[in-house]
């Protein structure tokens, strides 16, 4: 067992509804054996998150099929010995793919996410959802129907808040038109190595490569709206290119992490970590490592306030520039 962690909380849009700054994604679950997988929990736990994300199309296991990452979470779950009271549990739905893992549709139609929630609940052995996000924008996305499902999903006490992963604002308030809910969160891609959200925002009436406005303004919007933005794969460079830890492709990124880790005694994903709740967005951070070890390092992140010239040096170092 590993010592007990603190853990800074983030409020969740405009609630009162405090979760851990850092949350577990259990996306990569479905490769772990039931004991693995309760280890990485505890290991979650003793770190002080408090927050579960998955999505139904996590995991496709040869003999328990697509979803099999939630089938282990909840097979760990029970394991483990905790308390649903001990983690607030959040999934997606909206996504299809093959067996090689290509997405072949999307789809968030009032049938399908009615039927993906029973899914989850049956596979993650649990009553309710404390969140539930439309995996990607549908462009065959009808809101009403969308509300319906999101009504009906209130009124049989499946899922108690909403949200959306990966909607630009214009996406967001089209959704936020028809539903009755509050749109709680926006989960996207962040971190170190992937900054566009910040890089148009620095480069504003410039012609850079860095200027083009590829999301819509979603910080400033997501802050002006009180939306939680989480961020996925934040120790990735391009879109599951690899990590940028440790990697001779980020040398100089890798000396400037390496000089605070001396600071602040803690690793240079923790760093990585604490760089992204040091924006006043005030984010949370998804983790998708299954390690024990490196949960803990990585939550360590938490309690981390880096200066403002550190985040600077650090966003220097990723190869950016300031006009």
């Amino acid at each position: 067992m590993f010592k007990e962690q603190k853990m800074k909380t983030v409020r969740i849009g405009n609630t009162n509804w405090q979760a851990s700054n850092v949350a577990l994604g259990i996306m990569r679950m479905g490769t772990l054996t039931v004991s693995q997988a309760t280890d990485a929990l505890l290991a979650a736990h003793d770190a002080g998150i408090n927050f579960i994300d998955s999505a139904d199309i996590y995991g496709n296991d040869p003999q328990l099929g697509r979803g099999s990452s939630e089938i282990h979470f909840g097979q760990a779950f029970k394991q483990s010995g905790l308390s649903r009271d001990d983690f607030y549990i959040q999934s997606k739905a909206g996504l299809f793919a093959d067996n090689n893992n290509q997405i072949t549709r999307y789809d968030s139609s009032k049938d399908h996410l009615l039927a993906a929630v029973d899914g989850i609940l049956q596979r993650m052995g649990v009553d309710y959802l404390d969140s539930f996000l439309i995996h990607r924008p549908d462009p065959l996305m009808d809101p009403a129907e969308i509300a319906a499902a999101f009504d009906q999903l209130v009124a049989a006490g499946k899922v108690r808040h909403f949200g959306v992963s990966n909607f630009n604002p214009q996406q967001i308030a089209l959704l936020q038109s028809a539903v009755n809910q509050r749109l709680l969160v926006d989960q996207v891609q962040f971190g170190i190595a992937h900054t566009g959200m910040i890089d148009f925002g620095l480069h504003t009436n410039m012609t850079d490569e860095r200027s083009i406005n590829h999301d819509g303004g979603l910080i400033e919007y997501a802050r002006r709206k009180e939306m939680t933005i989480q961020t996925w794969s934040p120790f990735q460079y391009g879109t599951f290119a690899g990590t940028f830890i440790n990697n001779e492709k980020f040398a100089k990124l890798n000396d400037v992490l390496a000089t605070l880790t001396a600071k602040y005694r803690v690793s240079k994903n923790a760093i990585a970590v604490a760089w992204i709740l040091r924006h006043p967005a005030h984010m949370q951070v998804l983790l998708g490592t299954m390690t024990p070890a490196h949960i803990m390092d990585s939550a360590a992140g938490s309690d981390i306030t880096l200066t403002k010239q550190e985040w600077y040096d650090i966003y220097f170092a990723a190869g950016n520039d300031l006009p």
